[in-house]
């Protein structure tokens, strides 16, 4: 019978510690590899010398470390890095690295394709296929830091956020999972301000995240009305923005967030107006919001427009004018279609789930 292989990586530290007892080890084992993985980037048990050599035998045939394998990669004039890694049965995903001054953002995946079904987003129009693991979660940013020259002591990856393929908070157990190892000290050491989960607006699991997490916590918006959000973000036909907004307010209060992150993509005629923005200043007004502004990215065979920088400008200072925080994103990546939006992997036996069994297929249930 061939040995039961487990996979640590993207174990939490409590979990690990759980593991070694199992094998008669003491609890500080999970600490001692912990620090290999996360804090050296090194996974090859032969070289944990402090590590018994029993331990590192038994290891070496029934535990893995492994990253996913890469596909391809690529790099945009702006020096963004896009990686396409297989995750196994014909499926990838997508993972990239955007380089700023003084910070390196990584924007990982948390599903192969997504079941919200956006229409302006590339991964949401080809359907979703499964969640992916802690462990193919976190391998994501351990192969990043590896490529990327780095080691978890001194890495190049100052900020996780997750908005790659996916909708994180359907895939909550292991989001959690891999929220905890990232701003864990024996993990990536990461501080609360600088991992940031994006939802679509399930309510409920906004509300648990809130039991289980501080990380920042950003709302994919795009509309100020309930009318065009149905259309833009089809589940706030059963999580109005009401029900959402109150469930971010109570998120910010009972985690401390200094604010919510809104995203607002920007579509040509669409959502961009003046009155558009005078609507979104008054629902976020006097609450701990800040506004990101979207410019719009191509994808084929979709109709939306970019709006021009003119237009989001004057949107912008509606916002400003009326005391909320607004930044505009600048787009990076999109010559390697790697800018938001434009994340679409390569998946077989893609599933097109009906919007009523959405939650069924896509939640994460503990």
């Amino acid at each position: 019978m061939e040995p039961q292989i487990q996979n640590l990586l993207g174990m939490p530290r409590g979990d690990l510690e759980a593991y070694f007892s199992s094998l008669g080890e003491k609890p500080f084992r999970a600490r001692q590899l912990m620090r290999w993985m996360y804090r050296r980037s090194v996974l090859d048990v032969d070289a944990m010398t402090d590590l018994s050599r029993s331990l590192r035998e038994h290891l070496a045939g029934h535990a893995q470390f492994g990253l996913p394998p890469i596909s391809r990669r690529q790099q945009s004039e702006d020096g963004t890095v896009k990686w396409l890694l297989d995750v196994g049965q014909g499926q990838q995903v997508e993972t990239v690295f955007i380089p700023e001054a003084g910070r390196g953002t990584l924007c990982v995946s948390s599903q192969v394709g997504c079941a919200m079904d956006c229409p302006f987003c590339a991964t949401g129009r080809q359907g979703f296929n499964r969640n992916l693991t802690a462990a193919e979660i976190i391998g994501q940013v351990l192969l990043a830091i590896r490529e990327l020259g780095g080691t978890g002591e001194a890495s190049p990856v100052t900020n996780v956020v997750f908005m790659g393929m996916g909708e994180p908070l359907a895939n909550f157990r292991e989001v959690a999972r891999a929220c905890e190892l990232l701003m864990d000290d024996l993990g990536f050491g990461l501080s609360r301000r600088r991992v940031t989960v994006s939802t679509s607006g399930l309510v409920p699991q906004i509300r648990r995240l809130a039991k289980v997490t501080n990380v920042a916590l950003a709302i994919s918006l795009h509309a100020a009305d309930d009318r065009l959000r149905d259309e833009l973000v089809p589940i706030n036909r059963r999580h109005p923005i009401a029900e959402l907004l109150d469930a971010c307010w109570e998120y910010a209060a009972e985690t401390n967030s200094k604010q919510i992150t809104f995203e607002y993509i920007m579509l040509e005629g669409v959502n961009d107006q003046q009155s558009h923005a005078l609507e979104l200043a008054a629902l976020l007004a006097g609450h701990p919001a800040k506004v990101n502004l979207i410019p719009f990215n191509p994808i084929p065979g979709v109709a939306y427009g970019r709006t021009p920088a003119e237009i989001v400008d004057a949107f912008r200072k509606v916002l400003m004018d009326r005391g909320i925080i607004t930044i505009t994103r600048r787009p990076r990546g999109e010559d390697i279609a790697a800018a938001c939006g434009q994340l679409a992997g390569n998946f077989e036996n893609r599933v097109r789930i009906p919007l009523a069994q959405k939650k069924m297929h896509a939640v994460n249930r503990i």
